[in-house]
């Protein structure tokens, strides 16, 4: 028999690109359709690790990947939404969550393909509405999963008539383990287990390849599927590592128990296969989905022990941001809104903190260009982002009950702090960006204006602390120190704006430089003006208390 090789290579990679793009397409829309409030999902449902399972489950499903759950898991994790044994739930319901693609592939409707991605585009193209071209998005991505697989089918059909290839597959059959060390070693490659397994129910469905052999290249799949979240954790926090060490611990273990009972596993997917009349495509499935499901039930119990061993192989504190607010206590609402609005208070100054962090974070990216602070950054950003929104709904709540004129003037300061306090987390988040642009475009920066914006970075952090102590306390002489300082800031910008246009004149420094200088040095002054707006509603605050004093006095 003859072999066109390039028609059956090209045809294969072909057809795995398609299949690729149909998965992250599909649960693209998928996502979309949900809201995209996946976060909300993981952060609210996933009180015990049993929840957790069941999370998991769902978000995989809406997203297509379990690599994508457990890289959302692991942020969730870093931001102290979620314990670690939690974690471990999630992570265990993603696997059995991303085994409905295999169950999806199992419906044998390949003919069909084609015309459901022209449904799909019809719906993305022809249609305004949102939802309607998600849901679009969603059809077209199903049509070109099966398209694609359609496409690698007709490019393996040839192997099974290749000797090689059939050595190959009898070596799998009477050497189990040669099979996961296969199936591991694709899935790293293809990075996507799902891609993998559709590959494989291809192979078993032509006879390619029999069910004692591909069973193990299907648990070497799941190994293999892990090597996205290790990937995921280099250099970053312990949290994510020890994520990533779970997702590998569980699918190994779970490897080896079913490879120790390999004869009766086979014997009852070939059960599965006879008594409910599964085509090939579904037997896979229906092996894969018992994987993961009872090696879930028999490390559940023993997810404690799980998050044990990682941490005592992956050792050291872990520093997380608290994403939670800490005060807000609805209760304070109904028995004392003065007592509440302490409460929020505390949660104001608690989110300025978190500014100031970040700005700190963002001035060591700035300078030493290490990824964990940008990072850092970020996640500090994304915080003060969900703090201000659940302080702002903390704050209207209260503003539903009868306050006296000092507590209602108290609240409307509280209200336009937390603004501008979100105004700074966007500033800082705006320089780390900056930087990015600096380092991804190879642009250098002056050592004299690299110490012209360390210089601003001191001030304009020295002006915040004094700003967030003036919140604290009321205190207006370290308000009036604020405004002061401000003054300094503006001043300085000017001076730092003439000194780079004569760096410029004098071609010290290049243009794509002088845009990167100038962005910092207005989100800078930008950051100076927000903690300025805190002092004067703190002077304004006391003023108005002293006044009334003086009114009682007399």
């Amino acid at each position: 028999m003859e072999f066109n090789i390039q028609e059956i290579i090209f045809q294969f990679i072909g057809g795995l690109g398609i299949f690729l793009f149909g998965i992250k397409f599909m649960g693209d829309g998928l996502q979309k359709s949900a809201g995209d409030r996946l976060r909300d999902i993981l952060d609210r449902f996933t009180s015990n690790p049993f929840m957790g399972v069941l999370a998991g489950i769902f978000v995989t499903v809406l997203i297509q990947s379990s690599s994508g759950t457990t890289a959302l898991t692991v942020g969730l994790v870093s931001a102290g939404f979620m314990t670690l044994r939690q974690a471990i739930g999630v992570i265990m319901g993603a696997n059995i969550g991303t085994t409905v693609t295999a169950f999806i592939i199992g419906i044998e409707i390949d003919e069909y393909a084609l015309p459901i991605i022209a449904v799909g585009a019809a719906a993305i193209f022809f249609f305004k509405s949102q939802k309607v071209q998600a849901l679009g998005q969603v059809i077209f991505g199903f049509g070109a999963l099966f398209y694609g697989l359609d496409l690698m089918s007709s490019g393996m059909k040839p192997l099974r008539s290749l000797e090689a290839f059939q050595e190959l597959t009898l070596s799998m059959s009477s050497n189990p383990l040669l099979g996961v060390i296969v199936g591991t070693i694709f899935t790293v490659i293809v990075q996507s287990s799902s891609a993998t397994i559709g590959i494989l129910q291809e192979l078993f469905a032509q006879g390619a390849i029999d069910l004692k052999a591909a069973l193990p290249v299907l648990f070497g799949d799941n190994i293999g599927t892990t090597i996205t979240a290790i990937l995921a954790s280099i250099g970053t926090s312990i949290a994510a590592r020890r994520a990533a060490l779970v997702h590998v611990m569980f699918n190994v273990i779970g490897t080896i128990i079913v490879m120790i009972f390999l004869i009766p596993y086979s014997k009852l997917i070939g059960f599965f296969q006879q008594s409910l009349d599964l085509n090939p495509e579904m037997t896979i499935a229906f092996a894969h989905g018992t994987f993961n499901v009872t090696n879930t039930i028999i490390q559940f119990p023993f997810i404690a022990i799980l998050a044990w061993i990682v941490t005592k192989i992956i050792r050291g504190e872990d520093t997380f941001i608290n994403y939670k607010p800490q005060n807000l206590n609805p209760l304070f609402i109904e028995q004392s809104p003065s007592i509440a609005l302490g409460q929020a208070k505390e949660e104001v100054i608690r989110m300025a903190e978190l500014s100031l962090k970040g700005l700190n974070e963002a001035g060591a990216y700035f300078n030493d260009r290490q990824k964990k602070h940008a990072d850092t950054a970020v996640q500090l950003e994304e915080a003060i982002n969900n703090l201000d929104k659940k302080i702002t709904n903390y704050l209207v709540d209260i503003s539903a009950k009868p306050l006296s004129g000092a507590i209602s003037h108290k609240h409307s300061l509280l209200l336009d702090s937390v603004r501008d306090i979100e105004r700074i987390g966007d500033h800082f988040e705006n320089i780390v960006e900056v930087v990015d642009y600096q380092i991804s475009n190879r642009v250098i920066i002056s050592e004299l204006a690299t110490n012209e914006l360390n210089e601003m970075i001191t001030l304009t952090t020295s002006t915040l602390i004094d700003a967030i102590g003036a919140l604290r306390s009321f205190d207006t002489n370290l308000a009036l120190t604020v405004i002061a300082k401000e003054e300094q800031i503006d001043q300085m910008e000017r001076q730092l704006r003439k000194n780079h246009i004569i760096r410029l004149n004098n071609r010290v420094c290049t243009g794509d430089a002088g845009v990167t200088f100038v962005d910092i040095v207005s989100n800078l002054e930008r950051i100076g003006d927000h903690a300025v707006n805190i002092a004067e509603a703190v002077i304004e605050q006391e003023n108005m208390i002293h006044h009334k004093t003086t009114i009682k006095a007399q």
